[in-house]
């Protein structure tokens, strides 16, 4: 089958590998559409937790249709349209996942849309309803607002009830936000973003924060946050992972969360299962409308990689695989 391969760290590329075979509970999927991540790049380069032997198929996220079922596997029949994640794989004409990390496409929703969703709105939900429990009326502040997780968070934060101020490095990707439903926007490159936000808060600070940037917006948001606040920890897309003055948490009351979505995946699947059902329930709504700005074909599976990487995406990036 066709693939993008890693043979060597650092290096992604086509090739082939053999059709893998759905194991006891699990289901091979026809992979049609396959979500880029961040935590891709770390697998291609050997800095993420899984390290599988060479060569293998890149890829944490995937849309298709169910082509077999292995021994035990009862909740799919051969021919229902699921989304997956993996531990990797998806980047291939066919992935084996575990049935529990299957879920069912509603109509209406497409494979690239499924194919990019698993992973952001999932870590967006898990992060603003249990480790930031926000409420109708808060003040949410989403940094990275123009990228997939980021995206994600501001739809779920609207859709919660809270006032969303997005924070993002450009025009382009505040008015995407905005259009996502954002009530503020701070240019991070061209504004103050401590002032900006305390100002847009009302002058006490924000109530929650949801960061996947890290470096100097999270430096920011222990002093942008009111008394009391909490912050979602999600990744370190600027490249600097801040070290944390914790005089500040025990002078403010702070409390900050690390919220790494896939450890609940084999932990709390009961808990990533419900968050699925409303995330569902609001795309069916009309709340959640997944923004897609490129489409890369596998053989160019690199490529995708690299506009995530140059920060030229907005909202999720997706690998295609079906011809």
């Amino acid at each position: 089958m066709r693939a993008a391969l890693v043979r060597q760290w650092g290096r992604l590329e086509a090739g082939e590998l053999p059709k893998p075979k759905p194991g006891p509970g699990e289901v091979l999927i026809a992979v049609q559409a396959a979500g880029v991540n961040f935590a891709d790049t770390l697998l291609v380069a050997g800095k993420y937790q899984e390290k599988p032997a060479f060569p293998f198929a890149a890829g944490l996220e995937a849309a298709g249709t169910v082509a077999a079922c292995g021994p035990g596997a009862t909740r799919f029949k051969p021919g229902e349209r699921v989304f997956a994640t993996a531990e990797y794989g998806a980047f291939a004409e066919f992935a084996a996942v575990p049935e529990s990390d299957a879920f069912a496409i509603p109509a209406g929703m497409d494979f690239v849309t499924a194919a990019g969703f698993p992973v952001i709105y999932g870590t967006a939900h898990l992060a603003l309803t249990r480790y930031l429990r926000l409420g109708p009326g808060e003040t949410l502040v989403v940094h990275g607002a123009g990228g997939g997780a980021g995206l994600a968070a501001v739809e779920c934060g609207k859709a919660l009830g809270a006032t969303v101020i997005a924070t993002a490095g450009s025009p382009e990707k505040l008015a995407l936000a905005k259009a996502h439903g954002a009530d503020h926007g701070v240019d991070y490159a061209r504004e103050d973003l401590r002032l900006r936000i305390k100002e847009l808060a009302g002058g006490e600070g924000a109530d929650a924060v949801f960061d996947p940037v890290g470096g100097d917006a999270f430096d920011a948001s222990l002093r942008s946050t009111k008394w009391g606040g909490r912050i979602a920890v999600i990744g370190f897309a600027s490249g600097r992972v801040p070290q944390i003055p914790a005089n500040i948490l025990l002078v403010k009351n702070l409390a900050v969360h690390g919220v790494y979505w896939g450890g609940h995946r084999r932990r709390q699947l009961a808990a990533v299962a419900s968050g699925y059902a409303e995330l569902l329930r609001w795309y069916a709504e009309g709340k959640l409308k997944p923004h897609v700005s490129h489409r890369v074909p596998l053989a160019e599976a690199a490529r995708a990689l690299e506009l995530l990487t140059s920060r030229r995406a907005q909202g999720k990036v997706v690998v295609t695989v079906a011809p």
